[in-house]
């Protein structure tokens, strides 16, 4: 299949009904903050809520009782790629994958929809359906309701819930300093994100990008398991310096990433040095980039690739340095043959530092 086809003579490219796609969608961090700062966000604290607002945390979880807690999260976005099937695939994929960020195991979904329906085949809505239950019928979860609604550009996620034990609630926020960091999946959806969207992406790095985008976070609740194990969170819209800095100032520490040991996906640095980066990364840089020191000796890409939005990105952990061959064990166990350790977490200020 040719990645940058159109579907059909009649259906419009999915991606040309959007103006951005995937993750990349995401306000950017710095306007996020100031629109929670005005909205009066924190309201009603019950004591059940263990996570809610406070760490800008990958999922809401509420103590059920002494053995049960229920993770709640949503999101969806506009198309990443012009096939529905996968889009649906690929939406779904990453709605659940907050939920094993928090150490839990999906129970449900519902299905959010929001489409054109009057510039795209009915044909076309299902099978973005079809490919988003598929995937909660991977994860062993039915889709058991949803919402839709007509709308401009097409849009699709999933509200997605499931359950942790209270003790083994992984938050973004546990880091300590001596903690090594794992990530679980390459980086570079966002590059090749820009590169399909100007019909610039080989048949080769769409499956890729397929192949990562579509790969349930399994490893999630098992490594919630491990005594090791102190923060889990996901790799998403505001990119790996965005979701480290998360992490580094929930933990109020530095952490410190070396990236010569950061995971790529085939041919990403190669693109990024074509200019095949995202308006999202600009935008991520704009609203943390003060809080990030980049060294000397780097790659000219890699401020751009730090800040390239994932969707449906891999976990990040961090994790005792004796419990990290257990770590990456799992990671392999589940397929995610590229986990890596990619940094440590030092004492200091909350910052980010990115190592050559």
């Amino acid at each position: 299949m040719n990645a940058t086809a159109p579907l059909s003579s009649v259906a419009p490219r999915l991606t040309s009904l959007s103006h951005g796609g995937g993750c990349g969608c995401k306000i950017a961090p710095g306007v996020l903050s100031q629109i929670l700062a005005q909205s009066g966000a924190a309201g009603l604290v019950p004591p059940e809520l263990l996570v809610g607002l406070e760490t800008a945390d990958d999922a809401a979880v509420y103590r059920l009782n002494d053995e049960q807690a229920l993770v709640a999260t949503t999101d969806f976005f506009m198309p990443i790629v012009d096939d529905p099937y996968e889009f649906g695939r690929i939406a779904a994929t990453n709605a659940l994958s907050d939920v094993y960020a928090m150490g839990g195991r999906p129970i449900m979904a519902l299905a959010l929809v929001a489409m054109p329906i009057g510039q795209l085949p009915l044909e076309t809505i299902g099978a973005i359906l079809r490919g988003g239950q598929d995937t909660c019928r991977a994860a062993g979860i039915p889709v058991a309701g949803g919402h839709t609604i007509d709308s401009v550009e097409p849009i699709y996620g999933l509200v997605a819930m499931g359950l942790v034990h209270p003790e083994r609630v992984r938050r973004n926020a546990g880091a300590r300093p001596g903690d090594v960091l794992i990530l679980g999946k390459p980086l570079g959806v966002g590059v090749y994100s820009a590169a399909l969207k100007k019909e610039q992406l080989s048949d080769a790095h769409y499956r890729e990008m397929l192949a990562s985008t579509t790969r349930l976070n399994t490893p999630g609740p098992i490594l919630a398991d491990l005594e090791g194990v102190h923060a889990i969170t996901d790799v998403t819209g505001f990119g790996l310096a965005g979701h480290a800095l998360e992490m580094a100032r929930g933990a109020g520490a530095t952490i410190a990433i070396d990236w010569a040991r950061v995971p790529l996906l085939p041919g990403v640095a190669e693109l990024a040095a074509q200019g095949f980066v995202t308006g999202a990364s600009g935008r991520n840089w704009a609203g943390y980039g003060e809080a990030v020191a980049l060294e000397a000796g780097l790659p000219a890409t890699t401020q751009a690739l730090a800040t390239d939005p994932q969707t449906s990105g891999g976990l990040l952990v961090a994790c005792a340095p004796e419990a990290a061959d257990q770590v990456l064990t799992v990671f392999a166990r589940e397929g995610f043959d590229r986990a890596a350790v990619v940094g440590e977490v030092q004492a200091g200020e909350a910052r980010l530092r990115v190592r050559a």
